[in-house]
């Protein structure tokens, strides 16, 4: 197993110098001049060339590459356009809060996902499967900047029970929690049904029905304990991707998390920024994969065997 940890360790090299390349292209090609954002429009061209040659950005794209690689490989990914503060102390001082609502609509994906989706499996074609499949296309469909705004309008505007947004305690996590966890929810619940319904067909279980095992143990211990090497795939994936990905969700509730550090960071091409927000989410979300994988060994002793 440690050799497959260490293989999957190694891999993240390539996957990091690959997205930093891309987004340093994509950056380094947006219009609009960092030392003249930092100055303001108002600067005098001599003050802007200047910061410019101080920042090292008259040096060719991949002069400037290799030196946004060599300073990263001794940990210093260099100071934010805008607060001229360390990067990573800012992604670190905000990733708590990216990591609450992430455990948070997980959590919600969870309670929402798999019981229904072992409930539609278990009474397949029946009228509560196919209101949930549904429900869980629509949950699949809908944007979630969209949802948000309309759980903001129902319930923070016209009814005032939740507040809009801000990171001011318990209440002010339920809406943003909500709209993360709708769509992994969905997702988990097409998972959990696929996965059930093909369990629940095998000979095993139709033999622990034969020799008159309880239905709900047949389906709690048997059936779900098969069946849960696709259903963690998706949750890991799915709070890998909440992780990294809840940009949308915290802009619209205005969170103060590491999705929202990143969009204000691209509005200002604040380049330094950018780049350790993509790198972190990136380390983040193969880690999480990671762990995953590592997980599937204690759930399944099959997989397990095979890294003896």
């Amino acid at each position: 197993m440690h050799k497959y940890i260490l293989h999957r360790l190694l891999l993240l090299i390539p996957v990091i110098l690959g997205v930093t390349f891309i987004v340093y292209s994509i950056m380094y090609l947006t219009p609009g001049d960092p030392a003249q954002i930092i100055l303001g429009e108002s600067a005098p061209p001599e003050k802007v060339e200047q910061l410019r040659e101080e920042m090292g950005l008259n040096d060719p794209f991949i002069v400037q590459y290799f030196r946004f690689i060599k300073n990263g490989l001794k940990g210093d990914f260099g100071r934010s356009y805008s607060t001229r503060r360390p990067v990573f102390e800012e992604i670190f001082a905000r990733f708590p809060a990216t990591l609450k609502l992430t455990i948070a609509g997980v959590l919600v994906a969870i309670i929402i996902g798999i019981p229904v989706g072992i409930i539609s499996a278990t009474k397949q074609y029946s009228l509560f499967d196919n209101v949930s499949m549904v429900g869980a296309l629509l949950g699949v469909s809908m944007p979630n900047f969209w949802f948000g705004l309309m759980l903001v309008l129902v319930f923070s505007v016209t009814l005032k029970w939740l507040p809009s947004g801000g990171d001011n305690g318990l209440s002010s996590l339920v809406l943003p929690a909500i709209t993360l966890g709708t769509s992994a929810a969905a997702l988990i619940t097409r998972m959990t049904r696929s996965s059930m319904l093909e369990v629940i067909r095998q000979d095993y279980i139709r033999t622990a029905r034969a020799k008159g095992v309880l239905e709900k143990k047949v389906i709690n211990k048997h059936a779900l304990k098969n069946a849960l090497i696709p259903i963690i795939t998706v949750v890991g994936l799915q709070f890998g991707y909440l992780l990294g990905g809840a940009v949308l969700t915290e802009t619209v509730f205005s969170w103060p998390g590491v999705g929202r550090l990143l969009v204000d960071a691209i509005r200002q091409k604040d380049t330094p920024m950018v780049l350790a927000s993509v790198v972190f989410v990136s380390v983040t979300f193969s880690f999480v994969n990671l762990m995953v994988d590592i997980l599937y060994a204690y759930v399944d002793p099959r997989i397990k065997s095979q890294y003896k």
